[in-house]
Formats: C-alpha cells, sequence, structure tokens
C-alpha cells in the first residue's frame, strides 16, 4: 500500500499531481477542506477527463464529515436539525452528553463534530472508506487543525491507497478551535511530521519541493530570511527590494497593477489589497508589495524575521510565495497615511 504525506512548498503544483494520480479503473475519494478549492479541483478534474467520471468523488471537508461520517451512523441517534457555525462558549466544553455537541435546540457545533464521530464510529467510517474506494487522498491537509486532524488520522485506512498532500507553513488560520485542542499542532515542524508517521505514513519532502511559481530569488529569499526551504524550477531571477522613500511607496501604491499584501485590515487601503493570510491559493499576481508592520520591519532590519511566532511566519510566507516576479517591502510607515481608519 502507497500510504503517504507529501509536504510541498507553494505553487509546487499540489492540485496538478492529485489529477495526474487518477485514473478510470479504481475508485477514489478526494476530500479537501474549502469549498474553494473544491471548484478547483473539479474543473481540473474535468479539464482532464471531459467530466466527472463516477469512479471519482469530490466533497469537501464538512460534506465528508456530514455525509460519509455522520449521517449513515449518528443521524437517527442524535437527530440534530442542523449545523450552528458559531463558535460555541467555552463553558460549554464542560458539558455531559449529547449537549456537549450540540445547542439546546439540537444544532450541532460544526468544531465538535469530528470529535463526536471520532468517539462514536471511527472504525466504521474507516471500513466505509475501505469498502468504497481503492485510494483515499486528502488535499491541503495544513488546513486540519482541533478535532478535526485527530478524526482524519483515526480514520487512516489500512488497506487501501492514502495520499495526503499539504504545505506546512501554509497553515495561517485555526478553523475548528475548541480550548487548546491541538493548539500548538504546528508550532514545530519535525512534531507535526511525528504524528504522521506514527500513523505509518511515509512523509515525502521531494516530490513537491520546488515552485513553477516563484522565481530562484524569492526562493532564495525565503529559504534564507524565513528558514523555510524551497526550491524553484525555474531558472530566471528577479528582484526584491527594499522601500526606503515615500515618493516610491507612493508610486507603488497607485500602481494598481501590484497587489499590495497587508498583515491585516486590507479593506482599509484604497487600492489593489489583500491581508497576507488571505492571498492564500491566488495565483495571479506578478510583482508583489509586501507591506512590513512594526513587528516584521523590526525583524527583518535585524535579520531574525525566521524568529517571528508561527502564525506571522507562515502568513509572511503566504505573502512571500504570491510573487511570480519581483517583491517590494514596504515600510508600514510610508502607507498608514491611506489608512482610512487612521485619516
Amino acid at each position: 500500500m502507497d500510504r503517504r504525506l507529501i509536504l510541498a512548498v507553494a505553487g509546487s503544483g499540489k492540485t496538478t499531481y492529485l489529477i495526474n494520480s487518477l485514473d478510470l479503473d479504481r475508485r477514489f475519494l478526494i476530500v479537501t477542506y474549502t469549498d474553494n478549492n473544491l471548484s478547483h479541483i473539479r474543473r481540473s478534474v474535468i479539464n482532464r477527463f471531459g467530466y466527472v467520471p463516477k469512479n471519482i468523488t469530490l466533497l469537501s471537508y464538512f460534506q465528508f464529515l456530514i455525509r460519509f461520517c455522520y449521517r449513515p451512523f449518528l443521524k437517527d441517534r442524535f437527530r440534530a436539525k442542523g449545523i450552528i457555525w458559531k463558535m460555541p462558549e467555552d463553558w460549554t466544553r464542560y458539558r455531559k452528553g449529547f449537549y456537549h455537541y450540540m445547542t439546546s435546540h439540537k444544532y450541532l457545533y460544526h468544531n465538535r463534530i469530528a470529535k463526536l464521530c471520532m468517539l462514536q464510529c471511527k472504525d466504521m467510517i474507516r471500513a466505509r472508506i475501505e469498502k468504497f474506494y481503492d485510494c483515499f487522498m486528502f488535499d491541503e491537509v495544513q488546513d486540519l487543525g482541533g478535532h478535526d486532524f485527530n478524526l482524519i488520522q483515526s480514520i487512516i485506512p489500512n488497506n487501501i491507497d492514502c495520499l495526503f498532500v499539504g504545505d506546512f507553513y501554509q497553515h495561517t488560520f485555526d478553523t475548528s478551535k475548541d480550548g487548546n485542542v491541538n493548539q500548538n499542532l504546528y508550532s514545530d515542524y519535525g512534531s507535526y511530521k511525528r504524528k504522521w508517521t506514527a500513523k505509518g505514513i511515509v512523509v515525502d519532502e521531494v516530490s513537491l519541493s520546488n515552485s513553477y511559481r516563484c522565481s530562484p530569488t524569492v526562493c532564495d529569499f525565503v529559504s534564507q530570511s524565513l528558514c523555510i526551504a524551497i526550491g524553484s524550477h525555474r531558472q530566471d531571477q528577479t528582484n526584491i527590494y527594499f522601500v526606503d522613500n515615500q515618493a516610491s511607496a507612493d508610486a507603488l501604491f497607485y500602481d494598481q497593477s501590484k497587489v499590495k499584501l497587508f498583515f491585516k485590515d486590507a479593506n482599509k487601503y484604497n487600492c489593489l489589497s489583500e491581508n497576507w493570510g488571505k492571498s492564500k491559493g491566488l495565483d495571479n499576481f506578478h510583482d508583489v508589495c509586501i507591506v512590513l508592520n512594526a513587528t516584521t520591519l523590526k525583524a527583518y532590519k535585524k535579520n531574525t524575521l525566521s524568529n517571528l511566532a508561527a502564525s506571522t511566519l507562515n502568513k509572511l510566507y503566504v505573502a512571500c510565495t504570491r510573487a511570480k516576479g519581483d517583491i517590494y517591502l514596504i515600510p508600514h510607515l510610508y502607507l498608514d497615511q491611506y489608512n482610512v481608519k487612521i485619516m
């Protein structure tokens, strides 16, 4: 059995790798965390085969969680009316029985459905995967957190091929937090890998270690300054500029061909902009302006970017790896005047 986790880098062709692994003979279950990536995978399948073949099942994570895990085994027992997407009050963690998992009006807490399934029916879920499929694939696995990560690890099939693909450093949001469950899951790369190898999964750090999107210049900057290893398939060189004057910053701000990526509050600037973390998955930028806030500006000047908090480092990595061309590093002081809140 081929049971692998491929730890990829940004722009390395993760989805293309998955699609090229498909055929018309085996039965595939492909799960990905977000609806946007699910649409991307579906388009890629159609581009390859002309349609979505019957032997290929595509599900978002919550579709998988509800349709494949919860409903077949727990629907009649719990009789939930639906799902509540608002985070539950902290005190509800101490409730016992059914109402640890649902409101008094019988709506399931979205961040505890995985825990419920893991405790009640993980073996049946695993058996169901093995019965109906020959290969289980999970794309963007780094988006899993909280109980969701625990569930997926507990139902890894034993008797069919498994392929998990993700970029550890593109974990930018905790989507299903519940107290301190897996709070530090993405704080240490080595510890994360060991969680997978303990489940008998081979960790592959080679197959998708080079980026098609980013130039060697950008990859070298990320590798050396952020201490995140990434190579490039390209041979050309681009530039990384540090903007050190107001006039240049003004010109870049008004240049609509260059996106401005902010640590947060990008919507408060009247320009082509996005937040670092939310730019994940975007692949339509050439030159990129990265606005350094006070913390990252100080770290850049001291050459200590790699010591940033994991969540900040990951978001900066995402921002840097959006660039197909040049990167402009702009101190926030030059653009603060354009913040509508400050004005």
